[in-house]
């Protein structure tokens, strides 16, 4: 029974993580804006609406097509300080990374927004961070999912006065529809558009005017007052890494799949990892098993775990790591990694590499559950004249101190990385964390485009397979396709520190019958169970826009998503 029906419209149409960001991208598509326009909209609000999963001042990589049919990615992850010392946390911390400022990379979301708006845009960035203002500096409601995450980090938030004064408002955590406000948060993003107001006024087009608000950021006030708490709090940062950085504009990574061109990012971001398990699924003959079967699902993770163990083997940034990304998605790759599984018996670890030496198979993890992940949002637009745009802003709140007076965490993606500085996603001055956020894109040869993306750290992938599969192969309604049950496989160390590997493991939802999980566990499947629907799974949002024009949006009910088409 589906929680709600597929959304349709013939003009337009948004998907988001929560449902005022939604409402905020429609209303910038009803004033007239792109997809671009609406999308950035949308995204800078997640940063105030999930204020513990989405930094204003976090990461926000992008895919996006233009009207003529340009794909182009955005590269929304900074970089490590120039001063970053790489063996620091090998030689001080044992290997691991501490909560703190140390944790901080060059924050990119802004960035990423003003590009994209430079580039594709119609607006300026004062009209598209006025809903993102307004959240901030009128409050929201606090939903079930934010006082959940709130009350689990209060700890963590009470290590730094000005975070608890933010998200434990009377020193404890806000309930369930309490207003939730963050006035300096407001004024920081104000400051920006006020910027880029002064700037017009002088004679600035639209264009330069947005590199106004991206200066009061990058180089301005905001940048001095967060370089002088960083540096004063013992971190890397510094003026010049800000003033230096750009986001790069980059081609997509892409491949064909059931009449479909589907595009990721690059091997800066996890989103080959999807690509791969999409290629074979296909060559394995997934597509022929009954669907969320024991055949089906065992098939299903078993791809999704060699997918994952090629990500540990091969991918980081690719400006310091030679990945072989052609080669991982070639048909020979794919046709070997198939012959590798077992239809009859989980493989109990992690595969060797099949290119280059690899760094051998990691113990299994002594902990007995991976960390809670709850990061990151996403959101998609369509907009009228089939320009699409596909987000996924990310950096939680509880692992990093807020710069006093600017409501913000700096971006502590710096999280994702290695402290191996010789694993191909360890850090280094000068490079970037490997994304788990990866925004996805899908162009038919019918001329059908749809963007669709998920939150959930290393599920995002695993979501979006299945969502794929139940919408191209099994035939359901765009809704139905994100409400299916899902099942999340862990036997891979994880992106997030302390890089978790739990050999065997499927996480599955509860919806899958009790018969079907006890033959996954009859083939060596170390079966968890999850509740029937859990944010754990992921939460997919998707914009589908068909070859005779018609739209279908779908949010999933997992977290407080919401479409609106028209």
């Amino acid at each position: 029974m589906l929680t709600r029906e597929t959304v349709s419209g013939t003009r337009h149409a948004v998907s988001a993580g929560h449902y005022l960001a939604s409402a905020a991208g429609f209303a910038v598509l009803q004033a007239g804006g792109n997809a671009v326009d609406a999308g950035c909209a949308a995204g800078l609000a997640l940063g105030v609406l999930h204020p513990d999963l989405v930094s204003v001042a976090g990461v926000a990589p992008i895919i996006l097509r233009t009207a003529s049919g340009q794909v182009e990615t955005i590269a929304g992850v900074g970089p490590w300080p120039a001063a970053t010392d790489a063996r620091y946390f090998q030689r001080e911390h044992g290997g691991k990374m501490p909560a703190g400022v140390l944790r901080t990379v060059v924050p990119a979301a802004p960035c990423a927004w003003i590009t994209a708006l430079q580039r594709h845009g119609t607006k300026g960035f004062g009209e598209i961070a006025e809903h993102a203002i307004r959240f901030a500096a009128e409050g929201f409601s606090v939903y079930p999912l934010l006082a959940e995450n709130l009350a689990n980090h209060a700890a963590e938030y009470r290590r730094w006065s000005q975070n608890a004064a933010i998200y434990l408002p009377n020193d404890k955590p806000p309930e369930e529809g309490a207003l939730f406000i963050q006035a300096d948060l407001a004024a920081t993003l104000r400051f920006m558009g006020d910027e880029e107001r002064a700037a017009r006024a002088r004679g600035a087009d639209r264009v330069a005017g947005l590199e106004a608000a991206r200066d009061a950021f990058y180089r301005g006030d905001i940048a001095r007052r967060m370089v002088d708490f960083m540096q004063g709090e013992g971190g890397w940062l510094s003026r010049d890494d800000l003033a230096a950085f750009r986001c790069p504009v980059l081609p997509p990574a892409g491949v064909t799949w059931r009449g479909q061109q589907v595009f990721t990012g690059g091997a800066w971001c996890q989103g080959p990892t999807l690509l791969q398990a999409l290629r074979m699924a296909d060559r394995a003959g997934l597509a022929d098993l009954p669907h969320n079967s024991a055949d089906y699902l065992h098939l299903l993770a078993e791809v999704l775990k060699i997918a994952f163990a090629d990500r540990e083997h091969h991918l980081g940034d690719p400006d310091f790591v030679d990945v072989p990304l052609d080669a991982l998605l070639s048909d020979a790759h794919i046709a070997a990694r198939v012959a590798q599984i077992d239809l009859a018996r989980a493989h109990p670890g992690m595969m060797a590499p099949l290119i280059g030496t690899g760094r051998g198979v990691p113990e299994a993890s002594a902990a007995a559950a991976p960390p809670v992940e709850a990061g990151t949002s996403y959101v998609a637009v369509v907009d009228r004249w089939g320009g699409a745009f596909s987000s996924a802003p990310s950096d939680a709140s509880w692992s990093s101190p807020v710069v006093p007076g600017l409501g913000f965490v700096p971006s502590n993606r710096g999280s994702q990385n290695r402290t191996d500085p010789a694993h191909p996603a360890g850090l280094a001055p000068g490079k970037r964390p490997r994304l788990t956020p990866m925004p996805a894109l899908a162009v038919g040869a019918d001329g059908g485009v749809m963007p669709f993306g998920s939150p959930g750290n290393d599920v995002q992938p695993q979501a979006l397979l299945q969502v794929l599969m139940n919408l191209f192969v099994h035939g359901m309604s765009a809704q139905a396709a994100v409400e299916a049950p899902r099942v999340a496989s862990y036997a891979f160390p994880g992106t997030s520190a302390p890089h978790d590997h739990f050999p065997a493991r499927l996480a599955v939802e509860s919806r899958i019958p009790e018969a079907v999980r006890e033959a996954l566990a009859a083939r060596g499947h170390d079966i968890r169970l999850w509740p029937e629907r859990t944010w754990l799974a992921g939460c997919v949002e998707l914009v589908r826009k068909a070859p005779g024009g018609l739209l279908s949006a779908a949010a999933d009910p997992r977290r407080p998503a919401a479409a609106i088409a028209i």
